[in-house]
């Protein structure tokens, strides 16, 4: 640019429509000089430049077409854990700072934390602080809501995780979790499920789920002292939580409905062709490692691009794009899956099908080096294709029992 202040003829200019648009120009800037994302998380070298040039004129990425990107990182224990508390001594804002950089150098900008255990506002007060300075939206899993974990319920909560038999106490801990939250960029979780990932009781309704989201919107907007519909909130319909949707359950049109897969990579449900548009619009929860029934599968990368680009444009499809936010368990060894996901959700149109393997070697270059990215990105890919086929923890020994192929 030309005289962009005084006393400077020319310079490079990197600038944004907010903070996060600015980091995102530095560290595609950085990108392009042949530092990777993962030069951290992966060890990746970066090769010595001996002269570096820009194009004179103005470039830019765009905007991205899925609002919230993120991951979720769970299923941590015993390996992000034990690597943590050895290095950093726990999840602590050591550690995250350097999932925060991870991130937005992917060009994300949204977080559920580690929660196995573990609870991001409660464990180091440094956390949350430098998410909001790093320009990291945080929100709580599906089954956290209020912007609590179900860890500061174990710490702090009194009697059953019950709003049938213990409101005032339940409603005592979430206005705590708004309190906490201030003015700091989040995502509130609404709704309730059963204490540790369970469905409620046999005894709740939906009557009862829409009073609790209503109570819970009354607290958001006493504590923030705005309109509740002005704290972006999400309700997750995630296994048992969908029947109840499916069976008439409502929560205001300002809430993103966060759709979700059936923990396999499958999306159960996407927005109804020609259905009015929600102010909150819809999101989708995905899965690349998952810890529950009928068998958990957490670890190796099971995900072959092609199955992912094909789920997730269909969420592009159909109107699912207010936030992505993807189970990458304890992060490695998801370091491709997880590229492709934020990549993907930047512009979902600038990927195409038949492009998915051309992107798989272009990461492989960027890791490795050109000289045999041909090569290593087919092994990748064939790498997850294989064990997409059967993941290695079904395929234990005691399930091999006749019939169950």
């Amino acid at each position: 640019m030309n005289n962009p202040m005084p006393g400077v003829e020319r310079a490079l200019v990197i600038a944004g429509s907010d903070k996060r648009g600015t980091i995102y120009g530095i560290y595609d800037l950085s990108q392009q000089i042949g530092v990777s994302p993962w030069y951290w998380w992966a060890d990746v070298p970066t090769k010595q430049q001996p002269a570096l040039y820009v194009l004179a004129g103005r470039h830019t990425q765009g905007e991205p077409k899925v609002k919230y990107r993120g991951i979720f990182l769970n299923d941590e224990a015993p390996a992000l854990s034990g690597w943590a508390k050895e290095k950093f001594g726990g999840i602590n804002s050591k550690m995250y700072v350097h999932v925060f950089e991870l991130i937005l150098r992917l060009r994300g900008n949204y977080l559920w934390p580690a929660m196995w255990g573990n609870a991001f506002n409660d464990d180091d007060k440094q956390s949350p602080v430098l998410a909001d300075e790093y320009g990291v939206v945080m929100g709580t899993s599906h089954h956290e809501p209020m912007v609590r974990s179900q860890q500061e319920w174990k710490r702090y909560g009194s009697g059953a995780w019950n709003y049938q038999t213990n409101p005032k106490v339940l409603q005592d801990f979430w206005r705590q979790g708004i309190r906490n939250m201030g003015t700091k960029e989040s995502i509130v979780t609404v709704g309730m499920r059963g204490d540790g990932d369970e469905p409620m009781s046999e005894g709740s309704n939906i009557a009862l789920l829409e009073k609790i989201v209503a109570d819970q919107r009354q607290i958001l907007a006493e504590e923030t002292r705005k309109p509740a519909d002005q704290t972006p909130q999400l309700w997750a319909l995630y296994k048992e939580v969908q029947d109840y949707y499916d069976k008439g359950m409502r929560v205001p049109d300002d809430v993103t409905l966060l759709l979700c897969d059936d923990n396999w990579g499958n999306i159960r449900k996407l927005p109804k062709v020609g259905e009015k548009p929600r102010k909150g619009g819809y999101g989708i929860y995905y899965h690349f490692d998952y810890v529950g029934g009928p068998r958990n599968y957490k670890w190796l990368n099971t995900n072959p691009l092609p199955r992912i680009w094909e789920q997730m444009h269909l969420a592009h499809a159909y109107g699912a794009n207010q936030i992505w936010i993807v189970n990458v368990g304890d992060l490695k060894p998801m370091e491709l899956p997880i590229s492709f996901f934020l990549d993907y959700a930047w512009n979902p149109d600038k990927i195409k099908a038949d492009q998915v393997a051309a992107y798989t070697q272009r990461w492989a270059a960027q890791q490795f080096g050109p000289t045999y990215a041909g090569e290593i990105g087919d092994i990748l890919a064939k790498y997850a294709k294989y064990n997409a086929r059967r993941k290695p923890e079904p395929a234990g020994a005691g399930n091999l029992q006749p019939g169950y192929w």
